[in-house]
């Protein structure tokens, strides 16, 4: 469920497939993504799950995969 969201998400931001996103998609190599383009995902992210993301954790979220499991931590 988070990650099919998640998904979605990046989708729209990054004009890509949804169905072409995986857990080890990189936001750098895989969809060319800038700072710019993270701090814009994350924003959307906190709007979507409700939730809050410290400016020091985006530099460790380099895949798809780390945020669905950080999305699931602050779910727990």
């Amino acid at each position: 469920m988070i990650f099919e969201k998640v998904c979605a998400l990046i989708a729209e931001q990054f004009n890509v497939d949804a169905d072409s996103i995986t857990m080890d998609t990189s936001f750098e190599d895989d969809l060319n993504a800038d700072s710019v383009d993270i701090v814009d995902l994350s924003m959307a992210l906190e709007e979507e799950f409700g939730v809050t993301i410290a400016d020091e954790e985006l530099p460790n979220m380099k895949t798809v995969g780390d945020i669905v499991r950080y999305l699931e931590a602050k779910e727990a």
